[in-house]
């Protein structure tokens, strides 16, 4: 298995690269997972694969909430800053 590299880029703002490279990343397992079943015909395998599906699905959300909590936290930072700034004219 290839080692994958993930070097964070520390100059995020409003969002994280890495979290947005790892949504990605879960965003595309998700349709392997269900490219897959798709074509399984054997009930197990297809529920065992649906339920990974499903958990995939919880880790996008996750990942998504996160993402909006640094955005919702930057935007309100750039305020703070902002107020302080205009004050000073």
């Amino acid at each position: 298995m290839d080692k994958i590299e993930v070097k964070c880029q520390h100059a995020c703002k409003n969002t994280c690269a890495t979290l947005n490279e790892a949504l990605r990343k879960e965003t595309t397992m998700v349709r392997f997972y269900e490219d897959v079943m798709d074509e399984c015909n054997m009930p197990d395998v297809s529920s065992f694969i649906s339920d990974l599906v499903e958990e995939k699905r919880k880790v996008i959300l996750r990942l998504i909430q996160k993402l909006n909590e640094i955005h919702v936290r930057s935007q309100t930072l750039d305020g703070i800053v902002s107020s302080f700034e205009s004050g000073d004219h």
